[in-house]
């Protein structure tokens, strides 16, 4: 038989109050269960198990990182696009009409910055919007262009 050794320790009560029902679930003693994650933790495939668990954030977050490559590209896609139909179909106003079309613009971008406020705030995300969008047509057989 083997003799213990009795030692000292500070848990959080919350962490505590988990022992003790595990030990409490199993019918085991507190000491066996802080003795078992002790020893589990110590073992030789601890670390394989900590690295199995790396591996599985870091495949996680380059998913998320892709998924963030993809939305970027869209939002650059479609600036882009705005842009160049923009540029395309917008005429140049004379003189006389500058001052007037840049107190409208200046309207129209306060309306806007009210706007985007209000859908950062409620989280609702163009992205999302679209991804919506085209989901609900390809799923009623719709065709964009």
């Amino acid at each position: 038989m083997q003799t213990k050794t009795r030692m000292n320790v500070y848990f959080d009560p919350d962490l505590l109050k988990k022992v003790e029902a595990l030990a409490f679930r199993r019918n085991i003693s507190k000491s066996a269960v802080i003795e078992a994650a002790v020893a589990s933790f110590l073992s030789a495939d601890a670390s394989e198990r900590l690295e199995a668990v790396f591996a599985r954030r870091m495949d996680r977050i380059g998913r998320q990182i892709d998924g963030l490559d993809e939305d970027l590209a869209i939002v650059g896609e479609t600036l882009s696009l705005f842009i160049r139909f923009w540029l395309t179909i917008t005429p140049s106003l004379p003189d006389s009409a500058q001052a007037s079309a840049r107190a409208k613009g200046a309207e129209r971008f306060e309306s806007f910055l009210q706007t985007l406020g209000r859908r950062l705030a409620t989280g609702d995300r163009f992205l999302k919007e679209l991804s919506r969008d085209v989901e609900s047509r390809a799923s009623h057989g719709t065709q964009t262009e």
